[in-house]
């Protein structure tokens, strides 16, 4: 299954490297979301701190309207077909780091291997220190969208979601969980930590869609 944002904007090849910085011409004429400054660092954001993990034990799980639940260890994963793509960030909290390049597998990769009923609308994001966020299905298979474990060609250091995020390059970061351990398909919708707690369902950064 591709991702069904394919035509929000072309992505350009580079090398192995599929750019998909130009995803703002959908939404408007500046790269950078309003209300955003460009910064060259990466800040550490989280609810409660870095948590501890073993590769030995760490499983990525799908499970929900499924017809094929999955759980992976973490090498079986990384066996995965994935890809590398860089990407614009944002968060809410008022940066944006422009070209990072993230390696990882598909949102959609994992749609097709679990068979996702077709009643499905809604997803919920879980974490390893118990964090939870929502997308609808469809933003979800929108180009960009991974489940990511390399990081500017290393391994996602721990403190930015390693071993494993999601990153969604057309919403607020706080919609790209770290230390993601599963994701669950559903039919009714199911707000996450943050969106139970007044912040934007919709998380849009060109629109400045920070709270509900």
């Amino acid at each position: 299954m591709s991702g069904s944002g394919a035509s929000d904007a072309a992505a350009e090849t580079d090398g192995d490297v599929d750019d998909l910085t130009g995803l703002y011409r959908e939404y408007g004429d500046d790269r950078l979301p309003p209300g955003q400054r460009e910064t060259d660092r990466f800040p550490v954001l989280s609810k409660s701190g870095t948590p501890s993990w073993s590769p030995e034990t760490f499983a990525f799980e799908v499970w929900g309207a499924v017809d094929d639940p999955l759980a992976y260890s973490l090498s079986e994963f990384r066996e995965l077909p994935a890809v590398t793509q860089r990407q614009d960030f944002h968060c809410v909290t008022g940066w944006s780091k422009f070209d990072c390049e993230f390696t990882g597998v598909e949102f959609a990769e994992i749609v097709d291997r679990a068979g996702v009923r077709d009643d499905v609308e809604h997803v919920l994001f879980h974490a390893l220190d118990g964090y939870t966020t929502n997308l609808s299905l469809d933003e979800c298979t929108r180009d960009g969208v991974l489940f990511a474990y390399g990081y500017d060609g290393d391994d996602l250091p721990a403190d930015h979601g390693g071993p494993i995020r999601v990153v969604t390059p057309h919403k607020y970061a706080y919609k790209g969980a770290k230390w993601v351990s599963g994701v669950e398909f559903l039919t009714e919708k199911e707000l996450g930590y943050w969106e139970k707690r007044g912040y934007s369902d919709t998380a849009n950064p060109w629109n400045e869609e920070r709270y509900g």
